[in-house]
Formats: structure tokens, C-alpha cells, sequence
């Protein structure tokens, strides 16, 4: 595979490291029934794992940063975005869409 330019927010800081996710997700969508508003909440795979390591397996974020490859502030950011958009989709009754992962690990230069 070739060199793909890593997603940053903004266009200043440093590019992100890529993330270690253990359990792809294999489903893509949960819907509410019935539904409220049709319009999804997307989370992605790496906040999806977090969620996972820290509140269903009980590591703490340390133990769940070490496993994914990044810090510690990172497990705190990606867990609170897990969050947040969780309790949007189940009390707007939304969809919830796990966006795919895509391992930038395979796209690094060697």
C-alpha cells in the first residue's frame, strides 16, 4: 500500500500516531426502534476501543493507552467523545454508525 497523509484536526500540531485497535468492530450500525431523528451519530473505531478497554474490560486508561499505543490524555479524549456521542444517538434516538478502521500503520513509509 502506498503513503497516505494522516487526518489531523485543524492545520496546525503534529500528526496524530496512528492507533492499536485490538477488536475491529464488526458491526457498523445500531438503530433505535422507534426512531427519532434519522440523521446517525458517527463514532469511530479508536473511540469505540477505548469505550471498550476502559469500561467493559475495567483497565485503566493508562493500562488501555499502553495497549493502544498512545497516552493516557488521548484514552481520556477518545472516551469522553465515546461517550458523549453514545448518550446523543440513545437519547435523540439516533442511529449510531462505527465508522470503519483503517490501519494507518500499514500506510507509514518503511
Amino acid at each position: 500500500m502506498g503513503w497516505q497523509h494522516r487526518r489531523r484536526r485543524g492545520k496546525r500540531g503534529r500528526i496524530p500516531k496512528p492507533i492499536s485497535i485490538e477488536k475491529v468492530p464488526t458491526v457498523e450500525k445500531f438503530t433505535p426502534t422507534p426512531q427519532g431523528n434519522p440523521e446517525p451519530v458517527y463514532i469511530e473505531s479508536a473511540e469505540l476501543e477505548a469505550l471498550r478497554l476502559v469500561d467493559l474490560e475495567g483497565l485503566s486508561q493508562e493500562e488501555a493507552g499502553e495497549r493502544m499505543g498512545v497516552s493516557r490524555g488521548t484514552i481520556w479524549r477518545l472516551i469522553q467523545s465515546a461517550r458523549k456521542k453514545t448518550v446523543q444517538a440513545l437519547t435523540e434516538g439516533r442511529p449510531l454508525r462505527i465508522a470503519p478502521f483503517v490501519s494507518e500503520r500499514n500506510h507509514l513509509p518503511q
